[in-house]
């Protein structure tokens, strides 16, 4: 991790943060989404925020884990079409930009601390990069997870690369190609999700795995995530990835695709290169 400064560090907690909530105590960096009104769609500012605040966690030696949660009841919808589509919103964010490319298929492999993903809201497209990313992951049995790229005339390459960490090839692949909503249940056994828990016992259960974690020593999970970081897919092959993903974007399918979305319609897939 080596996008933003020491000094930039150092002022984390005077920064604005636009599209996200960060609160450090006890050893634990909080993160909340908050763009709720936009479904916490990820937009490139709120990128950076998130990256920013997983540098603070892994270079902060006062913290020991991190904790991610959402505002709403989308969790997280994925990328912010819009802003795919060149429409960026202003902000007030002060936070300062990356020294190289952004890429959220590698933000959470190089924190080399324990992250922990607390999902109460639904999950669609990209948002699948915090679940695939978190090493613990305690979702309500109530919502709703789904791979719905293909129906908007793009193709869910990194995240498909993420998910392929921790579920069966051909289960990742027929979601992809299909795009169905993936019931909770069928998301905890086939890896994606740790425990299923219901709204009354999230809370709970993310206090139990906290105290269980704060048992261990952070140096030798430290050094056992960074190890294990090291057996996974190479930063070379998430910038394929994201090249991929431009390229279908700018293709007629994936122009047609943005512009059914924006205009509430069916699309008229060509299928042309």
């Amino acid at each position: 991790m080596n996008l933003y400064n020491t000094d930039q560090l150092s002022n984390f907690h005077s920064e604005t943060f636009a599209y996200i909530k960060v609160k450090a105590a006890e050893n634990v960096l909080y993160i909340t989404l908050d763009r709720a009104n936009k479904k916490n769609a990820l937009h490139p500012q709120m990128v950076n925020e998130i990256a920013f605040a997983l540098h603070y966690a892994h270079f902060e030696k006062s913290i020991w884990m991190v904790v991610l949660d959402a505002e709403g009841s989308v969790f997280c919808a994925g990328g912010d079409l819009k802003a795919m589509a060149g429409f960026i919103e202003p902000n007030n964010s002060t936070i300062p930009e990356p020294t190289g490319q952004l890429l959220i298929g590698e933000l959470f492999n190089k924190v080399y601390k324990p992250t922990i993903a607390k999902i109460t809201g639904d999950v669609y497209a990209g948002g699948f990069f915090f679940l695939a990313g978190c090493n613990i992951v305690l979702a309500q049995n109530n919502i709703k997870f789904g791979l719905p790229e293909v129906k908007r005339g793009i193709y869910p390459f990194q995240v498909m690369a993420a998910l392929l960490k921790v579920m069966p090839a051909r289960k990742v692949i027929d979601w992809c190609i299909r795009g169905y909503n993936l019931p909770v249940e069928e998301a905890e056994r086939y890896g994606l999700v740790t425990k299923m828990v219901t709204s009354d016992t999230i809370d709970a259960e993310t206090q139990t795995i906290i105290d269980e974690l704060k048992q261990n020593s952070p140096s030798a999970i430290r050094y056992g995530l960074e190890a294990f970081d090291h057996i996974q897919p190479s930063e070379a092959e998430h910038k394929y990835l994201n090249a991929m993903l431009m390229k279908t974007i700018k293709s007629e399918d994936g122009q047609e695709g943005l512009k059914a979305f924006r205009e509430r319609r069916k699309p008229n897939w060509v299928g042309a290169n």
